[in-house]
């Protein structure tokens, strides 16, 4: 399995989210550069309705420790695309060899501040990947648990307690809901 050391770089880039250049990952959120990340959704229909597979981050993080999330979320190496990077990822954090079929839903920028001093300032690619199930192995260097939440179940969690969730979860959340099972055959 392959760790995510903090000495990787990530791509820089602009508004539109062209790479512009690459730098140190705890430079680029010490800092609040704007740079290019995914995050995944993995979902699947359920006679109740769609679940999402969610992590809880673990404690140590580099940030947004403890804190519950989509199912992986990241950044591309240096000449990797997004969906590679996606797959990477989810096989490095929760131990899914599966290989998915990824949806770009939405594309999402903001700027948003952090424990331990650290700025997300992204250019955030949303994807999605529904499957029937999936096996995982959650990796204790960067997950605490994972679990399969109903919309409702996220929707009163976020109403109740939404500092539960990492700050980018609500609007990634949003974005993914929106999409039908239909749109993902």
């Amino acid at each position: 399995m392959h760790t995510y050391s903090p000495t990787i770089d990530v791509p820089l880039v602009d508004s539109n989210g062209t790479i512009i250049g690459y730098s140190e990952k705890m430079h680029v959120h010490r800092e609040g550069l704007l740079h290019l990340a995914f995050s995944l959704m993995i979902i699947r229909q359920r006679p109740t309705g769609v679940e999402y597979l969610l992590q809880r981050r673990a404690e140590h993080k580099y940030h947004s420790g403890g804190l519950w999330t989509n199912t992986c979320c990241s950044h591309p190496l240096m000449n990797e695309s997004i969906n590679d990077a996606a797959q990477r990822r989810v096989n490095d954090e929760l131990g899914i060899v599966t290989p998915l079929v990824f949806k770009n839903v939405a594309k999402i920028l903001y700027y948003l501040p952090l424990d331990r001093g650290l700025v997300e300032h992204e250019y955030n690619h949303v994807l999605v990947a529904m499957v029937d199930d999936v096996e995982w192995s959650a990796n204790v260097d960067e997950v605490m648990s994972v679990q399969w939440w109903s919309s409702q179940q996220i929707v009163r969690q976020l109403s109740a307690h939404p500092n539960t969730f990492t700050a980018w979860f609500p609007e990634v959340f949003r974005h993914v809901s929106e999409v039908t099972i239909e749109s993902m055959s």
